[in-house]
């Protein structure tokens, strides 16, 4: 299953018979669901959440599957089919990067009362973004997944639209049937009816999403510093300023320092609405509250904000422990003070800070290297190329250049499968099928990984992921692709 968090209206940081596909008109119609005080007449699953709905009968038994969006009055069912509302797992039982703790991952939650799944139901109704999608057998909801529409950075600053896939799950007794390819595929089209040519999801478990064409793009870190060694080079005086801040000044300065950070980071996502709205001052529990460090250039505006916790433990080898939740700047000078701030905490030994990227500046900024220990490393974001041209066109290139290649294992989107001539010069890229011959055969998920300019060409050629028809095609894939910094991304979804 991907990664199941809280459903997107509620998150604050932070899966047969061949089916019969009926045309939109053709689709049966429900009972009208009121929603939010009025009703929808004849409102299908598909004018609720716009996703063609997929029915199938088995001629033996006579049991009706069918994967569509849920009717209002059919949500409970639908969050109960996802591990996170039962209060099950949802993370591979390894140490997850995007987690500050000492433990692998953090407690899984209570499960939802109906109350909570009404008042999520509401919230994903009016929630544009939210695309959901269910699997029901003879009208029993046993299969659950979604897809939310962001803004991602691509190479060249631009940005370009992706369906995000998130709480997935089949229940345990109806595993192994195919609902989960049946809701990927059709999760697939009702993002290419949408016009976001890319998919991406951040996988819970590295042996599902792969036979879907998903590949990872992005990395992310946690790492550790212990205090008596995390001494920064000298470097000019900060004409600007830190302060420690409430909730209430942290909320209103995420949005603005993100926004920045955004524009120039590969692989950054446009928040939701609402995506720091859960931002408190409260203790939570033996963590104690979230603390808010902002930075103000010379000028008094904030181009710097990290969210940090000084948690209690038990003992003494975790005490005296300060965790980094989030920490982003605009610029190096700000970078710098946040960092020598939070390294040099009173009554501390420890910086633990998860989610990172893999590059992470502050590494050079040490008098020692070596003292930043990454003690975790996984995959993040996942990318998956729905219309090849429209998403190789929406970035830029690095290396001005043409290649020409063949994509012929996408299952799924088969109108991929064909030869294509790439040719970038500066911001214009025009990509195109062509009749000529390949320089190379690249699979689909390659290509995927490729992406975001943070793979390497020459190892997925090395691993048979691409096979070089002319000379130099390799190195020329690479120098088009390749982009620094690395892509990263600082928040799931």
């Amino acid at each position: 299953m991907a990664r199941t968090v809280l459903p997107a209206s509620l998150a604050t940081h932070a899966n047969i018979a061949e089916p019969v596909r009926p045309t939109c008109s053709s689709a049966h119609e429900v009972p009208a669901p009121a929603i939010h005080g009025q009703v929808l007449r004849h409102a299908s699953p598909h004018q609720i959440f716009g996703c063609s709905p997929v029915k199938a009968v088995d001629a033996m038994s006579g049991m009706v599957t069918e994967v569509r969006p849920p009717r209002h009055d059919e949500m409970a069912a639908y969050y109960r089919a996802l591990p996170y509302a039962n209060g099950l797992p949802s993370w591979e039982p390894a140490d997850a990067a995007w987690h500050g703790g000492p433990e692998p991952w953090p407690p899984q939650r209570t499960p939802a009362s109906g109350d909570q799944l009404e008042k999520w139901a509401a919230a994903d109704i009016k929630d544009k973004a939210f695309h959901p999608i269910g699997t029901f057998v003879d009208g029993r909801c046993v299969g659950a997944s979604a897809t939310i529409s962001f803004d991602v950075t691509v190479p060249g600053g631009g940005t370009g639209r992706m369906a995000g896939v998130t709480a997935t799950g089949v229940i345990a007794t109806h595993r192994r049937r195919g609902y989960l390819r049946q809701m990927m595929q059709a999760m697939f089209d009702a993002a290419l009816e949408r016009g976001e040519p890319l998919a991406m999801l951040s996988a819970s478990e590295g042996s599902i999403y792969g036979r879907f064409g998903f590949s990872p793009a992005t990395y992310r870190t946690r790492w550790e510093l212990a205090r008596h060694e995390a001494a920064l080079l000298p470097a000019e005086p900060d004409p600007g300023s830190l302060e420690l801040v409430d909730a209430a000044r942290a909320k209103k300065a995420w949005p603005r320092v993100h926004a920045e950070v955004r524009a120039h980071r590969i692989g950054e996502l446009g928040p939701l609405p609402g995506r720091w709205d859960g931002l408190s001052d409260e203790a939570d529990g033996t963590n104690g509250p979230l603390r808010y460090l902002t930075h103000r250039d010379q000028h008094g505006n904030v181009d710097g904000i990290a969210n940090f916790r000084l948690p209690w433990s038990p003992t003494t080898d975790r005490a005296g422990t300060l965790v980094v939740e989030a920490l982003e700047a605009t610029n190096p000078v700000a970078y710098r003070a946040l960092w020598g701030l939070l390294i040099d905490f009173d009554l501390t030994k420890t910086v633990v800070a998860a989610g990172r990227p893999r590059d992470e500046p502050l590494r050079w900024m040490l008098t020692n290297p070596r003292a930043m220990r990454i003690t975790r490393q996984t995959d993040n974001l996942w990318a998956r190329l729905l219309d090849v041209s429209r998403a190789l066109t929406q970035r830029s290139y690095l290396t001005p250049g043409e290649l020409k290649f063949t994509i012929d294992d996408d299952r799924m989107c088969p109108a991929n499968n064909r030869t294509w001539h790439l040719r970038a010069d500066g911001p214009v890229a025009m990509c195109v099928p062509t009749d000529e011959t390949a320089d190379l055969t690249i699979t689909l998920s390659a290509l995927s990984s490729l992406y975001f300019g943070g793979m390497s060409a020459h190892h997925l050629a090395y691993s048979g992921h691409i096979a070089a028809h002319t000379d130099g095609a390799i190195g020329q894939l690479a120098r088009m692709f390749w982009t620094d910094p690395e892509p990263h991304n600082s928040f799931g979804f």
